[in-house]
């Protein structure tokens, strides 16, 4: 039965590297390296910078809402953004709206909301173009105004991505009913970062703990897993998801998600192994400890970790460095080189810039060696049963 299971979960991708074919561990660190030897002088870029321009102020204000998940809601402006940016040494940040986002309860207002908050968000951006990104909101749960918002931002305010809440209204990305927003958001090649959200059920749960101690991650760790398995990430690979936080809780029970490989019923939606799909995520260190760091760098290649940091405590890098979780250069590359991957515009003259790497949905030899594999999954199965 081990053998079995062991032969089965290897043709799976249980144990996959995740890395693209043709690029080796050695090459993707020596690309890092490159970019980061250039990038050493640009300062950090920051993927999650959080702003409240004045439209979100108000909308806040005007609901009698100062705190969520147990922060204060403090009205964060351009020039804050940039002050943040001097204090690390320069650099460049991409600017987005804190949880809970723009849908507050009210579907025609929250569309109002995202238009007069992305059009704030790219003024502030404006203001400094080489740096400052912005990444647009989008009204949620409402597909079609979400859609409208996306293309508006995108194509007309010149959006470097878009930022989407882990759960809205009590529903998870991958969620079928938002497949209309992945399929445009997967047509553009879009950059998306998702941000942990509180979902309905977590004040049910009557936890005298303040949601951002557990129940965001949990938030934010449930929308990545069902992402995976519900076949977004295999129907849509051209989008490039980064999960704020470090991804919650997912590298942490990757393992255990990876399981769901020996269940049938999860062979057509993550028909690439989860663990591939897992890999194709990038991370945002935003709130991550050491302890954190550690466990994150050994699900990833250091070329998914991006620099971030939501708050005032910046993750500890160094320290990073000094515990062997990554070389001088990877790190440099987590500071900066892997995000201009995401958002070359940002490169200084001169600057390397690595590409991304293209990810695509299951080839015709992948099915066929998933097709030859189905008989052992059967007997598999049972056998378990």
């Amino acid at each position: 039965m081990g053998l079995l299971m062991g032969a089965f979960m290897l043709s799976r991708g249980v144990f996959a590297s995740g890395i693209e074919p043709g690029l080796t561990v050695a090459e993707l660190r020596n690309g890092a390296s490159g970019a980061a030897a250039s990038s050493a002088l640009a300062g950090h870029f920051d993927v999650h910078q959080q702003v409240i321009p004045a439209a979100y102020a108000a909308a806040l204000q005007a609901r009698g809402i100062d705190h969520f998940a147990g922060r204060t809601l403090a009205v964060d402006s351009a020039g804050q953004a940039l002050s943040a940016l001097s204090a690390q040494g320069g650099g460049c940040a991409l600017l987005s709206l804190p949880a809970p986002g723009v849908w507050l309860g009210d579907g025609k207002g929250a569309a109002q909301l995202a238009r007069d908050c992305n059009d704030q968000l790219a003024a502030f951006a404006a203001q400094q173009q080489q740096q400052l990104g912005w990444l647009a909101a989008l009204p949620l749960p409402d597909v079609d105004e979400a859609v409208a918002e996306a293309a508006r931002a995108l194509d007309q305010l010149g959006a470097d991505g878009v930022a989407l809440m882990a759960s809205v209204d009590g529903r998870f990305l991958g969620d079928s009913e938002f497949d209309p927003l992945l399929a445009e958001l997967n047509r553009r090649e879009a950059r998306v970062l998702v941000l942990p959200n509180l979902h309905p059920t977590s004040a049910e749960l009557q936890l005298d703990v303040p949601g951002f101690a557990v129940e965001q991650a949990c938030d934010l760790t449930r929308a990545a897993v069902n992402l995976v398995l519900s076949g977004s990430m295999e129907r849509y690979p051209a989008i490039r998801w980064i999960l704020a936080e470090g991804g919650g809780f997912l590298p942490y029970a990757a393992w255990r998600v990876s399981l769901a490989n020996a269940m049938p019923g999860f062979a057509d939606l993550a028909p690439q192994g989860v663990m591939t799909y897992l890999r194709r995520f990038y991370f945002a260190t935003s709130t991550l400890a050491l302890p954190a760091l550690a466990v994150l760098g050994e699900l990833v290649e250091p070329s998914r970790v991006l620099y971030a940091r939501a708050d005032q405590a910046a993750p500890p890098l160094a320290q990073a460095q000094q515990a062997g979780i990554w070389s001088a250069a990877e790190l440099a590359g987590i500071r900066r080189g892997h995000a201009l991957s995401l958002f070359p515009r940002f490169a200084q003259p001169g600057e390397a810039v690595v590409p991304a790497p293209v990810f695509t949905s299951e080839t015709s030899l992948q099915r066929l060696k998933r097709a030859a594999a189905q008989p052992l999954a059967a007997l598999m199965q049972r056998m378990k049963d």
